[in-house]
């Protein structure tokens, strides 16, 4: 027990204060977060909208995050990730706070698209933040630390935003745009003139790195780790769509039950996460932890489908979480070392959009193979393709 406790801080030292205080940046923001689970709710209760047209809303704010993931790695590249970051947090202060007044299913769906378009924008930018302010043996632990704080702000979120709807709608909104505006002021007062680790990389990273001139998207191995990625993505977003209808449909768990299923995958994140990558760093490579994160989402789907009690899904969801923690930030860490300093923000934007692109087909392709054919093929499917995946990860990485 002592040496589990002596890991898991030792996990958290080595951190710079500039990796801190991004957590903390995304905290506040995150935990302002509370229009996304809100917003179908909204759209049904408060505004009438048929479940049709939700899907085309939330639709848009999908494309909306494709489009900001690739403009906030284009800019960032141009302008520096401080700049990006401050104006995407800026920004969608005032785009939140008008969001009520938008009432028809077009108009709400254009002010959801030019908001995602400005929100997902901070994501590369930030990714480059990270890696610019960690030091280059402690950059995994950066991005999980980060993560961390999107999970613990995304289970405190909710909460709030349950409160202030049972106030007003409107007061969602409000809220969101109150987080944003903390954030920024406790971005620029501390990063403003601040300079980055100038530090070179290791040695061991170097072979990663492509032409430090090349366009991601000329990157033919680098394509191809990003698509495995997005259908990873597309696979583990499940989480967000028809995971809770299955919960509903198929176990008849309330919607207490099902947020309480969904609470104990962030708390698992929150806990274990810096703890398991620590470990992982120092015992796998990042094509070990990636493919064995992708194989326990497999395994984790493969689960679901056995007519057993409500501990199944807690054992499923807890595998997913390990999964998410293995797989996602070694992801990101891949792209930081493919990428040089030239082009950090266009590699870091493609892998953003890799997950912003999963947003849009994984409701999609979830729920029409699950009204067509049900949820255990939907599940069998998706454990198949995840071990595809995880395969295939695996080989690319090593190539890379």
């Amino acid at each position: 027990m002592k040496e589990l406790l002596r890991i898991y801080i030792d996990s958290y030292r080595g951190l710079s204060k500039s990796a801190w205080m991004l957590a903390l940046v995304m905290l506040i923001n995150r935990t302002g977060a509370m229009v996304l689970p809100f917003l179908s709710i909204y759209m049904t209760q408060a505004l009438g909208f048929t479940i049709k047209e939700v899907g085309v809303v939330l639709a848009c704010f999908g494309l909306g995050a494709v489009t900001g993931s690739w403009l906030g790695g284009w800019l960032t590249d141009r302008y520096g990730n401080f700049w990006v970051q401050t104006l995407s947090l800026l920004l969608s202060v005032p785009l939140f706070s008008v969001i009520p007044l938008f009432t028809s299913v077009e108009s709400l769906a254009a002010i959801i698209y030019i908001l995602s378009v400005t929100t997902e924008s901070f994501r590369p930018a930030n990714s480059v933040s990270v890696a610019r302010y960690a030091k280059p043996e402690n950059i995994t632990r950066a991005f999980s630390l980060n993560r961390m704080a999107i999970n613990l702000g995304f289970s405190i979120g909710p909460a709030l935003g349950g409160f202030l709807a049972s106030i007003s709608y409107n007061w969602i909104f409000y809220g969101n745009a109150l987080g944003a505006s903390i954030a920024t002021l406790t971005f620029v007062s501390f990063f403003y003139k601040r300079k980055g680790n100038v530090k070179s990389r290791p040695a061991e990273s170097a072979k990663t790195v492509a032409d430090p001139t090349q366009s991601p998207y000329r990157d033919r191995v680098f394509l191809l780790f990003s698509l495995l990625c997005c259908i990873y993505a597309i696979c583990f977003f499940q989480l967000l769509s028809t995971l809770p209808l299955f919960y509903q449909k198929g176990h008849g768990l309330t919607e207490s039950q099902v947020g309480i299923i969904l609470g104990f995958s962030g708390f698992v994140v929150v806990v274990f996460e810096m703890l398991l990558v620590h470990i992982a760093e120092r015992r796998l490579t990042y094509a070990s932890s990636i493919f064995w994160g992708t194989a326990l989402c497999a395994v984790s789907f493969a689960l679901l489908p056995m007519p057993t009690g409500y501990w199944i899904l807690y054992a499923a969801i807890f595998l997913m979480s390990i999964s998410e923690i293995l797989a996602m930030p070694f992801m990101a860490s891949v792209a930081v070392k493919r990428a040089s300093k030239q082009n950090q923000g266009a590699y870091m934007g493609l892998n953003a959009l890799a997950f912003s692109a999963a947003h849009v087909f994984s409701p999609f392709v979830g729920t029409h193979v699950a009204d067509n054919y049900g949820f255990n093929i939907l599940w069998w499917g998706t454990a198949i393709v995840l071990l595809g995946v995880s395969g295939g990860l695996y080989f690319v990485v090593r190539k890379m």
